[in-house]
């Protein structure tokens, strides 16, 4: 009777912090063994010449989500795990969004609906909160972080979507009360909506002008305010998808100072500029996404945050918008730059890209590369160790490949449902060849092997590391120094 059901053989295995040469043995889903010479198993896979890492867990993706002007994403539960999926990821943490007006126990429910018979590897939800009302942070939001839903996002833009400074603090309280962990979109809407009037009243129209309207201070303002109500109520923060060496800075500092702020940065910061905004036609739409890319010292600076531990995750950011009426041109097939479909797609190239241009060209380590796209998002999240490590006892979910590929990119060769990538012909090394969840293969030879619906939901622990008080209270929170008020 053979030992395990799954054995990996011979492959270069790399965790955040290891790089070892080891079999890698699996039984009823789990790694239980790491050695050499294992003993038999029902499947053997011999990973000789392969790089094997942990599984990305993919922590930022809007995967069959209404966005805030009612377009519904291209990718649904089934085409974007799938996507994510041939791209190296076997986790991924879309959200349920709430719209004005919404329960948030009912987000859940129906988005629970939307991926449970389709995703074909293990998901798990950040909430999107816009309608901070007292019953949903009294009643709702506490018992879903008790529920396993530990994590969620708000927004300082978009008109149906933002949340002021004071709704601001009250979620972070929330947060901190319960052990959950907070997202912001740091961006300053009436920053955006000034310059925008301007332009369209001038006939700025085309998209390129959306880069224009979304002003650099915009976004560093935005995070230095989000840090600063962070510090007053002690509340760890991730800022999402940095584009600007301001921005970056600013979180810089903040971490220096020791606060529990995170940061976060996406393939469009590093591989595409403000010019892309600018091609033929409505050719730049394609490329609009908030915040949108920049320049070139931008891309360095990010490429400095990533290396010195500024930003702890990287993310795809995925928002999949077909190049047509149902999505980047639901206003019209010439719309001025305010309605045109928000985001890019880049769930399946997320890794791919930053291995090519990170691991191979040699701007980070691949301990770096693992921690960046897998690790960190799985401790910040409440998933670690069970997810984003390979180890004894861990989910067995891990990634072959091949370091050497060379690939040619194209949407053709892509699994989503969005009709393009932003990144059509650009030449990488190295790609996901196997990709294992929980023991299965869902990847292998080109070829999806698991149902849609096989996926598993994971519930998580609220309190963990990663959201717990930095301790450090301002004098005017503390009850020391503040004449004894209990304000948090």
């Amino acid at each position: 009777m053979a030992q395990f059901d799954l054995v990996v053989r011979g492959g270069t295995i790399s965790t955040a912090s290891d790089t070892f040469i080891a079999d890698i043995g699996v039984k009823d889903g789990i790694v239980t063994a790491l050695g050499q010479a294992l003993g038999s198993g029902e499947h053997d896979i011999d990973a000789s010449g392969k790089w094997i890492l942990p599984g990305g867990v993919e922590a930022h993706c809007h995967i069959e989500q209404e966005s805030s002007m009612g377009i519904m994403t291209a990718d649904d539960y089934r085409s974007g795990s799938i996507s994510a999926a041939f791209g190296g990821n076997t986790t991924i943490i879309p959200f349920a969004a709430q719209h004005r007006g919404q329960s948030l126990r009912e987000v859940v429910k129906l988005y629970h609906g939307r991926a449970e018979a389709k995703s074909v590897i293990d998901y798990t939800f950040h909430l999107i909160i816009s309608d901070p009302t007292k019953h949903i942070l009294s009643q709702e939001l506490p018992a879903l972080i008790m529920d396993g839903y530990t994590s969620f996002k708000v927004y300082m833009t978009y008109d149906m979507l933002k949340i002021d400074d004071r709704q601001f603090l009250d979620i972070l309280t929330t947060a901190r009360r319960y052990g959950a962990m907070t997202m912001v979109h740091a961006e300053n809407n009436d920053v955006i909506a000034w310059m925008s009037e301007r332009l369209l009243n001038a006939g700025h129209v085309a998209p390129r002008y959306h880069a224009v309207s979304h002003a650099r201070i915009a976004e560093s303002e935005a995070s230095g305010r989000a840090i600063h109500l962070a510090e007053l109520t002690d509340t760890p923060l991730l800022i999402v998808h940095v584009s600007t060496e301001e921005a970056t800075r600013t979180i810089r500092k903040a971490r220096d100072r020791g606060l529990k702020i995170y940061g976060e940065t996406c393939p469009q910061y590093l591989f595409l500029t403000i010019d892309d905004l600018d091609r033929e036609g409505m050719e730049g739409a394609k490329y609009c996404c908030s915040p949108p890319p920049r320049n070139d010292a931008d891309q360095e600076s990010i490429w400095l945050g990533l290396q010195n531990d500024t930003f702890q995750v990287f993310s795809s950011d995925h928002a999949p918008y077909r190049f047509d009426e149902t999505g980047k041109l639901h206003a019209g097939p010439n719309p001025p730059f305010k309605m045109i479909g928000n985001g890019v797609p880049g769930i399946e190239l997320r890794m791919p890209l930053l291995f090519s241009e990170g691991v191979r060209n040699g701007r980070i380590s691949i301990n770096q590369f693992v921690a960046l796209t897998s690790t960190n998002a799985a401790k910040i999240f409440g998933l670690h160790p069970q997810k984003g490590t390979i180890a004894i006892g861990s989910d067995a979910d891990f990634a072959l490949w091949d370091p050497d590929r060379e690939v040619e990119i194209t949407w053709d060769d892509l699994h989503d449902n969005v009709g393009y990538t932003p990144y059509q012909g650009k030449r990488i090394t190295g790609w996901p060849e196997t990709v294992i969840n929980r023991g299965r293969v869902v990847v292998s030879d080109g070829e999806l092997h698991v149902d849609p619906g096989s996926g598993r939901f994971l519930r998580r622990r609220p309190g963990h590391g990663a959201a717990v008080p930095a301790g450090q209270l301002v004098m005017e929170v503390s009850p020391a120094c503040n004449f004894g008020a209990e304000i948090l």
